[in-house]
């Protein structure tokens, strides 16, 4: 059995495919909403097209395909809901397993507050196109690693004060690249697939990890996720995980190609697309919302998380349906809900075309900022 047999084996069961809206039966239009900042925007476009966030495929956010439900363990840990949070057991066990003194390490509410309050204390600047969330002031230098959005690892001799490492296990199978006098920010969202957790962490030399602890709030970290965490960090399988991404990268790449994409070389659980303008537009209509890029200052490119199997087969469907010449291309136009209603209740993936007012092939709205 290949590793990305083994590690497909753990992966958390797929959802069906489509879910039936409901009983409305009558036609009434609703607006796409546009791309987030950030991606993760499965739940809203769910809310918009009636369905169950489960029966999205969410390739703009890019988490760890291979991992396994967090549901499941995160229901074992309820009863933390009972009790304030107390994270020093989590962050032990997160410091064992990176293999670092703990004296070293922060555990905080997911990568976002690591990144501000690293940022708070010491600034930054960042080259472009580079995260949102990173400082853009003077002073050290940050930088994602693998890049984002490209997905590229730094070359072993690029330096940089403070490393993003976000992605970084996902595309090496080790926690960290260790540079001895960097500052690393880090997220278990993207390596547990645990967003709704809030999970990340700063390593540091010891003095700054204690000015940065400063800085955060009280209770930061979630009773739950802290009481979740050693569990899941059990179950973390770094190489294994690497290797299955890697396969599954390849088979996304060749995918992407096949329907006349530029997939970019890429390290990372993600793909950056040229010659993708409208991609998000095209795959919405089937349940599949990739990453527009329009916010890294690349608006013809579109940035897609690698999916598990089940999700390259959904990502492959979607992809002939939007090509298809009686596809309409929606933008942020009004949909017609009751063409997602016959699709579903036929077992099909839903294919909507746009409303009244809106020709086909009509280009989509403005990108928020």
């Amino acid at each position: 059995m290949s590793r990305l047999s083994a590690a497909r084996a753990t992966t958390r069961p797929a959802p069906p495919a489509t879910t039936d809206p409901g009983p409305h039966g009558g036609s009434w239009d609703v607006a796409v909403p546009p791309p987030a900042r950030h991606g993760g925007d499965g739940a809203r476009v769910a809310a918009a097209l009636g369905l169950d966030p489960a029966d999205v495929l969410d390739l703009s956010a890019s988490v760890n395909p291979l991992a396994p439900d967090v549901a499941v363990v995160a229901a074992r840990h309820l009863r933390s809901l009972r009790c304030y949070p107390d994270p020093a057991a989590a962050g032990d066990a997160l410091a064992e397993a990176i293999g670092v003194d703990r004296s070293r390490l922060l555990l905080t509410n997911g990568g976002a507050e690591a990144i501000a309050l690293v940022a708070a204390e010491i600034g930054g600047h960042v080259d472009e196109p580079e995260f949102a969330l990173h400082p853009r002031g003077g002073a050290p230098r940050w930088r994602s690693n693998p890049h984002n959005p490209t997905g590229l690892l730094a070359p072993a001799g690029e330096h940089a004060a403070v490393w993003d490492e976000a992605f970084y296990p996902l595309a090496t199978g080790t926690w960290t690249r260790g540079d001895p006098d960097a500052v690393v920010v880090g997220s278990l969202t993207k390596l547990l697939a645990c967003p709704g957790l809030r999970l990340g962490y700063v390593l540091a030399d010891p003095d700054l990890v204690d000015r940065v602890r400063r800085r955060q709030p009280g209770w930061s970290v979630s009773g739950l996720a802290a009481a979740a965490l050693p569990e899941l960090l059990a179950t973390a399988d770094l190489p294994g995980w690497s290797a299955g991404i890697a396969e599954l990268r390849a088979e996304l790449t060749a995918l992407l190609h096949a329907h006349g994409l530029e997939p970019l070389a890429s390290d990372a659980n993600f793909v950056l697309c040229r010659r993708a303008a409208g991609l998000r537009s095209r795959l919405i209509p089937h349940g599949v919302v990739v990453r527009d890029c329009a916010t890294f200052g690349l608006p013809d490119h579109a940035r897609v998380a690698v999916p598990d199997a089940t999700g390259l087969d959904r990502l492959r469907i979607a992809l002939e349906r939007s090509a298809a010449p009686e596809t309409a291309v929606p933008g942020t136009a009004p949909l017609r809900r009751s063409v997602l209603a016959t699709a579903t209740r036929s077992g099909d993936q839903p294919a909507i075309t746009t409303g009244p007012g809106t020709p086909p092939g009509s280009r989509p709205g403005r990108h928020e900022p």
